[in-house]
């Protein structure tokens, strides 16, 4: 009997401190700080173009221009709170051949604000990636950024050895880009 007494006024006891709190006011002017800072990374671009396609009809040709949407910057929020950006390329030449990668940022316009150029060495035989460095935007160069609507792509081919239907390799383009908000 004496057990059980202790049992209950221990369980009682035990139960009434879960109904014990501390509190304060709560400060909602402190979310008037808050400050987030993401960082987002996505794929940018990607390619992989065979020595073959550089040849029609037994004759040597320039890939034509390629020009893709680019609507990242379409959602206001996006637009108002990205700090800054960074692209990224790397690229892969295994043809026996060097090229002119011209990256062109368009505007709604096609009007091009901004021309990135990467020199692809032609292969010799050994691992030929290289990657480029960094393409940081920043104050008025992200402001240029901000108004593209399309992305380009212009391979140039050097002079150089003859491509054929049979000619071995390919060009490959990796790339990505990194956003950086700023939501106050």
């Amino acid at each position: 009997m004496k057990q059980t007494f202790v049992k209950r006024i221990s369980r009682i006891v035990l139960l009434s401190t879960l109904f014990i709190s501390c509190s304060s006011d709560l400060d909602f002017d402190q979310l008037k700080d808050l400050k987030l800072e993401p960082v987002f990374v996505a794929n940018l671009a990607y390619f992989d173009v065979a020595a073959n396609q550089f040849v029609d009809n037994g004759m040597e040709q320039q890939i034509p221009f390629d020009v893709q949407d680019f609507d990242a910057f379409k959602e206001k929020f996006f637009r108002d709170n990205l700090a800054k950006a960074e692209f990224n390329f790397e690229l892969e030449n295994t043809i026996n051949r060097a090229f002119t990668l011209n990256v062109l940022l368009l505007n709604a316009n096609n009007q091009i604000l901004q021309t990135l150029r990467f020199t692809i060495p032609a292969y010799s035989g050994s691992s030929n990636v290289i990657k480029y460095p960094t393409e940081v935007f920043e104050n008025q160069r992200l402001d240029l950024l901000k108004q593209s609507t399309k992305i380009g792509f212009v391979i140039v081919m050097a002079p150089g050895p003859p491509l054929s239907a049979n000619s071995p390799g390919s060009l490959k383009l990796r790339s990505s880009a990194t956003a950086y908000m700023v939501i106050e």
